[in-house]
């Protein structure tokens, strides 16, 4: 599963970067990746874009699963 989420964690930060890229610049890297002008898509951008999505879905349905790991593994403060 360590492969799975290194994966996915890395498709949901090209995503973001991505999406940040498209904010401030109006620069699209996927689109740029694979030949295409900004807004543009074929089919690997789809792919690409779809990976993207599917990576964020499954990166959110483990949130619940990190916060609880996160609460058993925080040491009390000191007093």
């Amino acid at each position: 599963m360590k492969a799975l989420d290194l994966v996915t964690g890395l498709l949901v930060i090209v995503g973001g970067l991505n999406w940040g890229l498209v904010a401030i610049a109006e620069f699209d890297l996927v689109a740029a990746l694979v030949g295409e002008e900004f807004g543009e898509t074929n089919a690997v951008s789809r792919i690409v874009y779809g990976l993207v999505g599917a990576s964020a879905i499954y990166q959110a349905s483990r949130l619940p699963a990190l916060v609880a790991r996160e609460g058993r593994d925080a040491k009390p403060a000191a007093a």
